[in-house]
């Protein structure tokens, strides 16, 4: 399989995109890869590079973008930071990754037993340890912990039932984050040109669910 290039990422449609992640997800858990010649695609992309995707995941070593999805160099922008959630810079990167490098899809993806998440759950007890930036990371997911967690339920990591509800939650807010603060990427969604949407990766199956 060859690397993209400018001619072969402009044939390709949102749709077509994400087929093109969903058969090599399919391709992982059937433990058969794509026949890639990666110093070749090196070669290929040495003067430039056409991803027709832009990934934003967790930095779990378990969820390599191009690994779960069997692609190679120059297939996709790889965004990853703890609780794949969203700031000012991501949305920029992903901007780049669409209105200018031409990507036809935007995917969030989660992951079950995020440690993210299960410190945003146990953020009272990681607080006391004196990580100043960690502590900013977790107490980011506060809002959407508030607004799911249910009267008397117990906030925890242990809650396996409330830690899965909230990456479910985390993606879709992140997905509503991208499209209040991108009017680009908001933009591009609506004239086709683009999808975002959100998925689930199972470290136990290494299926994605796409939600």
């Amino acid at each position: 399989m060859k690397a993209h290039t400018h001619e072969t990422q402009a044939t390709i449609t949102p749709e077509r995109a994400l087929e093109f992640l969903k058969e090599g997800n399919q391709r992982f858990v059937n433990n058969l890869k794509a026949n890639r010649d990666l110093l070749e695609q090196v070669n290929a992309t040495r003067e430039g590079q056409w991803p027709f995707a832009v990934v934003l995941s967790c930095i779990d070593s378990r969820t390599s973008a191009e690994l779960i999805f069997d692609q190679g160099l120059g297939d996709i922008f790889s965004i990853r930071i703890a609780g794949n959630f969203v700031n000012q810079d991501i949305l920029g990167s992903m901007e780049f990754g669409c209105n200018v490098a031409g990507s036809k899809l935007v995917v969030v993806l989660g992951h079950t037993k995020c440690g993210a998440l299960k410190g945003g759950l146990d953020a009272a007890q990681i607080e006391g340890m004196g990580m100043d930036n960690l502590n900013h990371l977790i107490n980011h997911f506060d809002p959407i912990i508030d607004k799911i967690i249910e009267n008397g339920e117990e906030r925890s990591s242990a809650n396996a039932e409330l830690l899965e509800r909230l990456n479910q939650h985390n993606v879709k807010n992140a997905i509503e984050d991208i499209r209040k603060q991108s009017s680009t990427l908001k933009r591009l969604e609506a004239e086709g040109k683009i999808k975002i949407v959100g998925a689930n990766y199972d470290v136990e199956t290494g299926v994605v669910n796409w939600l």
